[in-house]
């Protein structure tokens, strides 16, 4: 086989039936070959949005989603999206066409040192030199990218190596020195942490995505009620926990729920669970949770006491380790006056907005939205205050049914990963809950989706501006409002010209209407809703504040 055969044949062992990319010279080998593939090639308008759709894929499907790209410029292009999935832990391969072996370091034509370049926002990279060792590489890849903390893996594969030939040799056992994930929490550190558990009168579990990426959700739920503690979750945590549970707190944070803020803030005992404890989660670190014990339940070591000193660190797959606490615990903590305490902040500091009136409240758009779905659905959003919005008002209560940029906040995002989603699971409804600013960063995909016929709907919250920087002006900067009044397109116009359907929504009877509408159009949908310009998300902690020092009045 040539370099380009034994790369697909290496996708077909590997259970890759879509992939997601844009063409250029570096690649046209394989191109040619994929061709005649079994493979359904999606072909992007931008690389950025191959990048996300298969970032989509992989967070909607639990596989590897994979994506292409040509040499220089094609796989700087990726750059962004390779760093979105880095930061919040998903699976995905990148293949980059590299200029011919013998030019690399000539400053050839559109040659990029793309390995050096994406050496801090991937997992691993290669660049392949001998197609002897391509096989190999390409089964490493896909290993390192699915199996202990996930992330993305690069390969660098020079037009050359595409053409060369060799015999192709699959490699049924990898042997990676320096590369073995633990999977089995310690014992004895899991009898330490089960002693304090069960020592508890004030205990909260923190759940990230990690309970996602392992598929530990039923797990914590049986764990949570095993010891009836109350349970929070990250931004890249929902859908780990049913939204509506009686122990269920919301997200926590810089813009999750007063309640559970201030539970995190009184309690005795955090029992972490696959997640970071990052900026936006802890606040001001030095006021964070300054009663609580901390155990840390994560299979990446570097991330145990990080940012949090941890009383007990367990490394491990949280799915095993939660199944080796529910074995341990025998003596559940009482928790009955806690729990009180709980449903009091409750009561006292709801998630709430002001309705009156007669301008579309972004907030009442996606309960109507849920009202209509009842969580039935996979939702994506952009970065900015849609994005809080679908993180506080629509109930989760599945995992892999919240799609949203965490760590690195791309704008741009929600789009094309609705894309990826739909491609993965076709038989489920897929919604983009977008701002007017987000969505025209990656706005060329509505060509992919309609040439594809993905249909994926897209809700904008269309408030004329970059919503979250101008609530940050507004609150922190005097309303100067700079540089965040952006003029929009029409965007049914825009919709229709690529032959998706549009509708504009600018009365709040039309709301529920419009979204049944589009939830039966067997197209892509642009849904403009016009809402209250200076609507601002709250609760809001400022930056550098502990999270019990928050914003909490209405807009």
């Amino acid at each position: 086989m040539n370099g380009a055969q034994i790369i697909l044949e290496c996708l077909k062992r590997e259970g890759v039936t879509v992939m997601f990319g844009y063409p250029g010279g570096q690649v046209l080998p394989l191109l040619d070959k994929i061709f005649d593939s079994d493979i359904n090639f999606i072909l992007t308008r931008h690389e950025q949005g191959a990048a996300h759709a298969a970032d989509g894929y992989a967070r909607a499907t639990g596989k590897v989603g994979v994506c292409l790209a040509t040499s220089g410029p094609g796989a700087t292009n990726l750059t962004t999206g390779l760093a979105n999935a880095y930061m919040d832990s998903i699976p995905m391969i990148a293949i980059t066409g590299q200029v011919k072996t013998f030019l690399i370091g000539n400053d050839a034509f559109q040659e990029a040192d793309v390995t050096g370049i994406t050496r801090p926002i991937t997992k691993h990279n290669y660049l392949v030199k001998d197609v002897k060792e391509l096989a190999t590489i390409m089964r490493e890849a896909f290993h390192i990218a699915s199996t202990g903390r996930p992330g993305p893996v690069l390969i660098d594969i020079p037009s050359d190596v595409q053409m060369q030939e060799t015999e192709f040799v699959w490699p049924e056992e990898l042997k990676m020195r320096g590369y073995s994930p633990t999977y089995s929490g310690h014992p004895g550190q899991i009898k330490k942490a089960a002693r304090l558990i069960s020592q508890a009168k004030r205990p909260v579990i923190y759940a990230g995505g990690g309970v996602i990426l392992s598929g530990a959700h039923r797990e914590l739920k049986e764990f949570a009620e095993k010891i009836n503690a109350p349970l929070t979750w990250t931004l890249m945590g929902i859908g780990c926990f049913s939204s509506t549970h009686k122990l269920s707190l919301g997200m926590l944070g810089m813009h999750g729920t007063a309640f559970a803020n201030h539970a995190i803030m009184e309690s005795d005992l955090i029992i972490a669970v696959g997640a970071r404890f990052d900026d936006r989660v802890t606040g001001r670190l030095d006021s964070f949770a300054p009663l609580a014990k901390v155990i840390h339940i994560d299979i990446d070591p570097s991330s145990i006491s990080k940012n949090v000193k941890v009383d007990v660190p367990i490394v491990g797959d949280a799915r095993n380790i939660l199944l080796e606490l529910i074995e341990e615990i025998k003596k559940a903590p009482d928790t009955f006056d806690w729990l009180k305490t709980i449903d009091a902040w409750k009561k006292k500091h709801p998630l709430r907005y002001s309705n009156d009136g007669d301008k579309i409240k972004p907030q009442y758009v996606i309960e109507q939205l849920y009202e209509v779905t009842k969580g039935d659905c996979i939702i994506t959003t952009e970065v900015g205050q849609n994005q809080m919005w679908a993180a506080q008002w629509y109930n989760y209560h599945y995992p892999r049914t919240f799609i949203s940029s965490g760590g690195l906040g791309t704008m741009g995002f929600g789009f094309p990963a609705a894309m990826g989603a739909k491609l993965g699971c076709p038989d489920k409804q897929v919604i983009d809950i977008a701002g007017d600013g987000s969505i025209q960063m990656n706005i060329q995909e509505l060509a992919t989706c309609v040439c594809n016929k993905i249909n994926v709907k897209i809700m904008i919250l269309n408030n004329g501006y970059l919503g979250m920087v101008r609530q940050w002006q507004e609150l922190f900067y005097k309303k100067r409002y700079s540089q965040v009044a952006i003029c929009s397109p029409d965007f049914v116009k825009l919709a229709e010209s690529y032959g998706a359907v549009g509708i504009r929504v600018t009365k709040k009877e039309e709301v529920r209407l419009a979204i049944e509408k589009a939830l039966a159009i067997e197209n892509v949908v642009f849904v403009d809703f016009v809402i209250e310009p200076e609507e601002n998300v709250y609760p809001m902690v400022p930056a550098g504040q502990a999270i019990n020092s928050m914003i909490n009045g209405l807009a």
